[in-house]
Protein backbone atom coordinates (compact mmCIF):
# COMPACT_ATOMS: atom_id res chain seq x y z
CA UNK A 1 0.00 0.00 0.00
CA UNK A 2 1.30 3.43 -0.95
CA UNK A 3 0.83 5.95 1.86
CA UNK A 4 1.54 9.62 1.26
CA UNK A 5 2.44 10.96 4.70
CA UNK A 6 2.85 14.51 3.46
CA UNK A 7 -0.83 15.01 2.62
CA UNK A 8 -3.28 16.25 5.22
CA UNK A 9 -6.31 14.25 6.31
CA UNK A 10 -8.36 17.40 5.98
CA UNK A 11 -7.85 21.11 6.10
CA UNK A 12 -10.26 23.16 8.21
CA UNK A 13 -10.10 25.90 5.58
CA UNK A 14 -11.64 23.45 3.09
CA UNK A 15 -14.81 22.83 5.17
CA UNK A 16 -18.14 24.54 4.64
CA UNK A 17 -21.25 23.87 6.74
CA UNK A 18 -24.72 24.93 5.67
CA UNK A 19 -27.88 24.78 7.73
CA UNK A 20 -30.79 24.93 5.36
CA UNK A 21 -29.17 27.17 2.75
CA UNK A 22 -27.21 29.47 5.10
CA UNK A 23 -23.43 29.03 5.21
CA UNK A 24 -22.18 29.05 8.81
CA UNK A 25 -19.20 31.41 8.90
CA UNK A 26 -18.78 31.23 12.68
CA UNK A 27 -18.22 27.47 12.69
CA UNK A 28 -15.88 26.21 15.44
CA UNK A 29 -16.52 22.46 15.23
CA UNK A 30 -19.00 19.75 14.34
CA UNK A 31 -19.65 16.05 14.73
CA UNK A 32 -22.03 13.60 13.06
CA UNK A 33 -22.61 10.08 14.39
CA UNK A 34 -24.69 7.07 13.36
CA UNK A 35 -25.16 4.29 15.92
CA UNK A 36 -26.62 0.84 15.34
CA UNK A 37 -27.69 -1.16 18.39
CA UNK A 38 -25.99 -4.55 18.26
CA UNK A 39 -25.78 -7.41 20.69
CA UNK A 40 -24.66 -11.01 20.76
CA UNK A 41 -27.24 -13.73 20.23
CA UNK A 42 -26.76 -16.74 22.48
CA UNK A 43 -28.08 -20.26 22.16
CA UNK A 44 -26.81 -23.48 23.66
CA UNK A 45 -23.45 -23.13 25.39
CA UNK A 46 -21.64 -19.98 26.42
CA UNK A 47 -20.43 -18.76 23.01
CA UNK A 48 -22.35 -16.25 20.91
CA UNK A 49 -23.84 -17.74 17.75
CA UNK A 50 -24.55 -14.46 15.96
CA UNK A 51 -24.73 -10.68 16.29
CA UNK A 52 -28.17 -9.12 16.02
CA UNK A 53 -28.86 -5.55 14.92
CA UNK A 54 -31.50 -3.26 16.34
CA UNK A 55 -32.43 0.39 16.23
CA UNK A 56 -30.44 3.06 14.39
CA UNK A 57 -29.78 6.40 16.09
CA UNK A 58 -28.28 9.47 14.41
CA UNK A 59 -26.90 12.30 16.54
CA UNK A 60 -24.43 15.13 16.34
CA UNK A 61 -23.54 18.65 17.32
CA UNK A 62 -22.25 21.85 15.86
CA UNK A 63 -20.12 24.36 17.71
CA UNK A 64 -20.64 27.93 16.55
CA UNK A 65 -19.78 31.44 17.60
CA UNK A 66 -22.51 33.31 19.46
CA UNK A 67 -23.57 35.47 16.52
CA UNK A 68 -24.41 32.34 14.51
CA UNK A 69 -26.56 30.88 17.31
CA UNK A 70 -28.26 34.26 17.66
CA UNK A 71 -28.97 34.35 13.90
CA UNK A 72 -30.42 30.81 13.98
CA UNK A 73 -32.68 31.70 16.91
CA UNK A 74 -33.74 34.94 15.20
CA UNK A 75 -34.66 33.00 12.04
CA UNK A 76 -36.66 30.56 14.17
CA UNK A 77 -38.54 33.45 15.84
CA UNK A 78 -39.28 35.06 12.46
CA UNK A 79 -40.78 31.72 11.38
CA UNK A 80 -43.02 31.70 14.48
CA UNK A 81 -41.01 29.45 16.81
CA UNK A 82 -39.55 30.24 20.23
CA UNK A 83 -35.97 29.29 19.26
CA UNK A 84 -34.00 26.77 17.17
CA UNK A 85 -35.05 23.87 19.45
CA UNK A 86 -38.73 24.41 18.53
CA UNK A 87 -38.24 24.24 14.74
CA UNK A 88 -39.71 20.97 13.38
CA UNK A 89 -37.09 18.42 12.31
CA UNK A 90 -38.62 18.18 8.83
CA UNK A 91 -37.40 21.72 8.13
CA UNK A 92 -33.70 21.40 9.03
CA UNK A 93 -30.92 19.84 6.96
CA UNK A 94 -27.20 20.25 7.72
CA UNK A 95 -24.64 19.70 4.96
CA UNK A 96 -20.91 19.72 5.47
CA UNK A 97 -18.82 19.85 2.32
CA UNK A 98 -15.07 19.50 2.23
CA UNK A 99 -12.04 18.64 0.14
CA UNK A 100 -9.01 16.85 1.51
CA UNK A 101 -6.92 18.74 -1.01
CA UNK A 102 -7.89 21.58 -3.32
CA UNK A 103 -7.63 19.31 -6.37
CA UNK A 104 -9.90 16.59 -4.88
CA UNK A 105 -13.64 16.37 -5.58
CA UNK A 106 -16.02 17.67 -2.92
CA UNK A 107 -17.17 15.18 -0.27
CA UNK A 108 -20.31 15.85 1.75
CA UNK A 109 -21.74 14.79 5.10
CA UNK A 110 -25.52 15.26 5.33
CA UNK A 111 -27.72 15.19 8.41
CA UNK A 112 -31.40 15.40 7.49
CA UNK A 113 -34.43 15.71 9.71
CA UNK A 114 -32.41 17.60 12.31
CA UNK A 115 -33.88 18.60 15.66
CA UNK A 116 -31.69 20.68 17.95
CA UNK A 117 -32.06 19.48 21.54
CA UNK A 118 -30.40 22.34 23.45
CA UNK A 119 -29.90 26.06 23.10
CA UNK A 120 -28.22 28.35 25.59
CA UNK A 121 -25.11 30.33 26.37
CA UNK A 122 -21.99 29.84 28.47
CA UNK A 123 -19.66 32.69 29.32
CA UNK A 124 -16.41 32.89 31.24
CA UNK A 125 -14.45 35.75 32.70
CA UNK A 126 -11.99 37.26 30.20
CA UNK A 127 -13.75 35.55 27.28
CA UNK A 128 -12.95 37.00 23.86
CA UNK A 129 -15.90 35.33 22.13
CA UNK A 130 -18.98 33.21 22.81
CA UNK A 131 -18.74 29.60 21.69
CA UNK A 132 -21.99 27.62 21.74
CA UNK A 133 -22.41 23.88 21.19
CA UNK A 134 -25.78 22.87 19.76
CA UNK A 135 -26.44 19.12 20.04
CA UNK A 136 -29.00 17.53 17.73
CA UNK A 137 -30.86 14.37 16.82
CA UNK A 138 -31.28 13.52 13.14
CA UNK A 139 -33.49 11.20 11.19
CA UNK A 140 -30.62 10.29 8.87
CA UNK A 141 -26.87 10.85 8.59
CA UNK A 142 -25.03 10.16 5.34
CA UNK A 143 -21.25 10.00 5.47
CA UNK A 144 -19.03 10.14 2.37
Amino acid sequence: MNVNITSSECAWSNFEVKILTRTIKGLRGFGFKKEVEKEHLYGAGDEAIDIQSGNIKCTGSIKVLGFEADAMNKSARLAGYEDITEVPHELIVITCSFKKRLIDPISTYIASGVSFTESGVDMEQNAKHREITLPFLAMNVRLP
